[in-house]
């Protein structure tokens, strides 16, 4: 989580939501980094976790991502927890929760729906105000 959350606070330097995320392969290591790059490119798909996730099937060869680790410092949205489970990746795990748009257990639990054919496993809460602390400020300024 502190590598995601590294990548954080590099997002509003470009103007961007400071959100940042890891992917971890099974053994632990980082194969995908990624954070808010919307203002950046002008591209609205470019959240952190689906850079993070670009990245990692990049390095990895494939897009398939099974036993991989995505680690954001923000509950996923649902175009993130979309990409999230069309990746395959074992788990999700994030710091703070997102009670307006969130999709791993706040307004929506896309990730452990059972009506969708894929799943991961949710940890939630991890570092969570640390992760908040740099929205809050975002938002104030």
């Amino acid at each position: 989580m502190r590598a995601a959350l590294h990548e954080a606070l590099q997002a509003p330097a470009t103007g961007d939501i400071p959100i940042g995320a890891v992917v971890t392969d099974a053994s632990g290591e980082i194969v995908g980094r990624g954070r808010n790059e919307r203002e950046a490119t002008g591209d609205p798909t470019a959240h952190a976790e689906i850079v993070a996730l670009r990245q990692a099937a990049q390095v990895l060869g494939t897009s398939r991502l099974d036993g991989c680790t995505l680690v954001t410092t923000l509950e996923p949205c649902v175009m993130c927890a979309g990409a999230a489970l069309t990746s395959r990746v074992a788990r999700v795990v994030f710091g703070a929760w997102d009670e307006k748009a969130g999709a791993a257990g706040s307004q929506y639990d896309l990730i452990r729906d059972r009506r969708v054919p894929l799943q991961a496993e949710v940890v939630a809460g991890v570092l969570a105000e640390e992760c908040a602390a740099p929205l809050r400020e975002f938002f104030r300024d």
